[in-house]
């Protein structure tokens, strides 16, 4: 891989501070998902790796906890400055393993660094409270300190993003990080470990599992007393089953979780402005991240005006390698990515839905693309109206009223994110209050940022992430309780 600093590129995990095999010397394949080839090997890594890293993490938060807040906050700073000075590296790095287009990449690479700068700066705002007392001889403190080892266990669609949105709020509060990254992308959480390590992090204060069988290394960092915190990102059956095992040893959790996005686009939308905010809800990261739009909903009067004008779009949208600077939509992250949307897909035309254009696999690279795709004739039953595509797949339904458009936005489990396009504002008001999802965009297809609290309701998640509120999901809160003061 030719990169301008080619020691990002690691092939050993990162315990204690130091670059290490796996204890029983077994590794596995990164593969690009645009043509299979092999990227490298990293250690497959298991239960007995991850106690280690857990006790390094350990006996490292005692001193990392016993930081300054403003200290913490200069290697973090320093940390968000070496990720910008590589970015392109990193960029690099992604797009291999992930797969998305480097001009995405890149965004995703400055997105991750955000959240270190953000924390950075709000680890000097850990504030506690003096409480009017219940009573004169009293007074009455409250003190917030790090929860202790936190477990981040992250997904691949955002192999950069993902770690920094978890690990900086939790670095910055004095906790210290024991990282899983997924399994076909742990090439970037390395890359960004090696940047921590130069920026001054104490050794066992970020450590990284690499493995190949998540399951093992899941169990140890749920059952393992010394682990108080997990954030896990990914779908909602493993959520539900980390939720339960993390039971055991009540550890705080923080689940961001699958979604089932609605675009709602009323008929006194502009159109043109709603399409191309579909197309940067669709199909950013070809259609595979937590908040894509998964069912469009569209007034019956603009329906076929909308329908026509987002098939064209598509038409306009560059599909290839990811390392082509024209390139728009890249390949799926594997095969069984491909099977389940193709499922999706036939089984809407099986029941009478329409192809817009779309509806089949591409023959490019190592096949592991489906085409762009607009579906119309839809109906509730079909399977693609309840399950998460994660694919380049946009399902246009219809409806009539607002009312309807609300009902059928929250006739789902899921409650992540929600966007809706129209101009009357108090239909706005009216239709941003009932839709039941954690974040709503409004005549926008982009809602992320670090500034505003990232995460859902229903069995979208539990928590935020990013903003002032996701430093707390690491911090506990203490009461003092100072009596005989006469």
């Amino acid at each position: 891989m030719d990169l301008r600093n080619p020691d990002l590129l690691r092939d050993k995990a990162y315990i204690n501070g130091k670059w290490v095999n796996a204890l029983d010397g077994k590794s596995f394949q990164v593969k690009n998902p645009y043509d299979n080839s092999i990227i490298g090997n990293v250690p497959d890594m298991s239960a007995g790796d991850t106690k280690l890293a857990i006790t390094a993490a350990e006996k490292a938060q005692k001193t990392w906890s016993s930081y300054t807040s403003g200290e913490r906050a200069s290697i973090l700073k320093r940390w968000h400055e070496l990720l910008l000075l590589h970015v392109k590296d990193l960029a690099f790095i992604l797009t291999a393993e992930q797969g998305k287009p480097i001009q995405e990449a890149i965004g995703e690479i400055r997105y991750g660094a955000a959240f270190v700068e953000w924390f950075a700066e709000e680890a000097r705002r850990i504030y506690g409270d003096v409480i009017p007392s219940h009573s004169k001889d009293k007074r009455l403190i409250t003190l917030k300190q790090p929860i202790g080892v936190v477990a981040a266990i992250t997904p691949w669609n955002f192999p950069n993003a993902m770690i920094t949105r978890k690990i900086a709020p939790a670095l910055a509060a004095g906790c210290t990080v024991v990282i899983k990254p997924a399994e076909d992308t742990p090439l970037s959480a390395l890359a960004i470990g090696v940047l921590a390590e130069q920026a001054g992090f104490p050794q066992g204060t970020i450590n990284i599992i690499t493995t190949n069988d998540p399951a093992p290394v899941g169990n140890e960092l749920t059952a393992n007393p010394i682990v108080r915190k997990l954030s896990f990102t990914g779908s909602t059956k493993v959520g539900k089953l980390l939720m339960s095992q993390c039971g055991n040893t009540v550890k705080k959790v923080s689940l961001e979780l699958g979604g089932n996005a609605p675009f709602i686009v009323f008929k006194d939308a502009d159109i043109d402005a709603a399409v191309s905010g579909a197309i940067a809800a669709k199909f950013r990261n070809t259609g595979q991240t937590c908040v894509c739009a998964n069912r469009f909903y569209v007034q019956e009067d603009i329906y076929t005006a909308f329908s026509e004008k987002m098939t064209e779009a598509i038409k306009q949208q560059k599909i290839g390698s990811g390392f082509l600077e024209t390139t728009q939509i890249g390949p799926l992250i594997n095969d069984a990515a491909v099977n389940k949307v193709e499922r999706l897909v036939n089984d809407a035309l099986l029941k009478g839905a329409a192809t817009k254009i779309g509806g089949s696999r591409m023959d490019l690279g190592s096949g592991n693309f489906y085409a762009p795709t607009v579906l119309t004739n839809l109906t509730p039953e079909m399977t693609i109206n309840h399950e998460e595509i994660f694919g380049p797949v946009a399902p246009i339904f219809s409806f009539k009223t607002e009312e309807e458009a609300v009902a059928l936005a929250n006739n789902t489990n899921y409650g992540l994110a929600a966007y809706f396009y129209g101009r009357d504002y108090a239909m706005i008001w009216r239709v941003a209050e009932a839709l039941e999802y954690g974040m709503v965009g409004i005549n926008t297809g982009r809602l992320s940022t670090p500034l505003a609290p990232f995460g859902g309701i229903k069995e979208s998640g539990i928590g935020r992430e990013g903003s002032k509120y996701g430093i707390d999901e690491y911090l506990e809160i203490k009461y003092l309780c100072f009596g005989g003061i006469e």
